[in-house]
């Protein structure tokens, strides 16, 4: 029987280890490849964009993020308006992460520590960002679906990019009595002049 236990015990430690080392392997893949675009010169910025924007599409929980930003607004929506507010808060995440990109003067990251909680069913990355002066850490939470990694969360400082995102549609869909299909309309202005600052 202590056999079995200590069997299932290093079975379950050379799992987590193995998961700890794919995920830590896959964001540093994603990263770098935002950075890179930022490092040659040769591209425009759109193309920078194009970049962020797609590794966004691809690597963020999106629509979960988008829904649980949108609050109660969400339940009175149909489905067309869901669908969307989605691609216009996809569009909004990536323009965030594009302009604060653009501050970005060959800073470097390491990825000091990866958790994996079991009972929440997370993954837990800190990251340290160093430049010259100082340095801070951004912790990324995944989950991992249907075999694929996704980020739910980024935080920074304490501070949860989602609940702040969720704050800031609060205040922007109160004045529009929670009604999403005005909302879309102001995301969508919002969006647009992101993303002329962004390309210029």
């Amino acid at each position: 029987m202590k056999f079995i236990k200590k069997t299932l015990i290093i079975f379950f430690l050379l799992t987590t280890y193995v998961k700890a080392q794919e995920v830590t392997t896959w964001l540093q893949s994603e990263v770098d490849n935002i950075l890179n675009s930022y490092k040659n010169s040769s591209l425009s910025n759109l193309e920078r964009f194009n970049i962020v924007e797609k590794t966004v599409n691809s690597n963020f929980a999106g629509a979960g993020i988008a829904k649980f930003v949108a609050g109660k607004a969400w339940a009175s929506a149909n489905e067309d308006l869901k669908k969307e507010y989605i691609k216009l808060f996809k569009k909004h995440l990536a323009l965030n992460i594009a302009s604060m990109m653009q501050g970005y003067a060959d800073q470097s990251y390491n990825l000091i520590k990866t958790e994996i909680d079991e009972s929440n069913q997370l993954i837990l990355i800190d990251m340290e960002i160093l430049d010259q002066n100082n340095s801070f850490v951004v912790t990324w939470r995944i989950k991992e679906s249907k075999g694929r990694f996704f980020v739910i969360d980024l935080i920074v400082a304490d501070i949860s990019l989602v609940l702040t995102k969720r704050s800031e549609f609060n205040s922007m869909l109160k004045k529009v009595d929670y009604d999403l299909e005005n909302f879309n309309i102001s995301l969508k202005k919002q969006n647009e002049l992101s993303f002329d600052k962004i390309i210029k």
